[in-house]
């Protein structure tokens, strides 16, 4: 027996993805940025030079939750495409980017890697644009959910840089936060 979905069972369903994953992939880009340590607060990223492009500390927090809730609507979207040709590729590109995503922290803030944070970024790039391109071909929808992260990325990639340029001395290098005492 061959059955269609009627548009209220889709809707559902879209929804049912939508409360999982858009919670969840908050959750793992906080955690990731809790584990690495990161932002203002970390002795090593208070240390480094700031780029003059460097923005608030406060906005990447209210720009990567949003940016995680749009991945989860993206990923809901494709993943209720059921029979969509490429979907699965898209669905692995994603699971991809993400894990370059939630690594990116703890190679810039808790192992100080800013070289390599650079280079995990720049891949991250790469991929992101390869979900895109998936995901355009399985929900153009899915797709510009997207790109505000991808346009982040690129900000992300530069500011990356910009750290780099600013601060090569520090590039792998620990800086304890410890307060030095001197007796007289």
């Amino acid at each position: 027996m061959n059955m269609i979905a009627s548009s209220g069972q889709l809707r559902a369903g879209y929804i049912r993805w939508a409360l999982l994953l858009v919670p969840g992939i908050i959750l793992l880009g906080m955690l990731s940025g809790q584990f690495a340590g990161s932002g203002e607060g970390n002795p090593w990223f208070d240390a480094l030079e700031k780029p003059a492009i460097y923005p608030p500390p406060a906005l990447f927090g209210l720009v990567w939750t949003l940016l995680y809730g749009l991945m989860g609507f993206a990923l809901a979207l494709v993943l209720t495409a059921r029979g969509a040709p490429g979907r699965g590729a898209a669905v692995i590109a994603f699971i991809v980017q993400l894990l370059l995503n939630l690594a990116w922290p703890p190679v810039f803030f808790a192992q100080h890697q800013i070289t390599g944070a650079l280079i995990l970024i720049i891949a991250l790039d790469l991929v992101v644009l390869l979900t895109f391109v998936l995901f355009w071909r399985v929900r153009k929808v899915a797709a510009f959910l997207l790109l505000p992260y991808l346009i982040w990325l690129g900000f992300a990639t530069y500011l990356n840089w910009e750290f780099l340029k600013a601060n090569p001395e520090l590039d792998g290098k620990e800086v304890s936060g410890a307060i030095q005492r001197y007796e007289f």
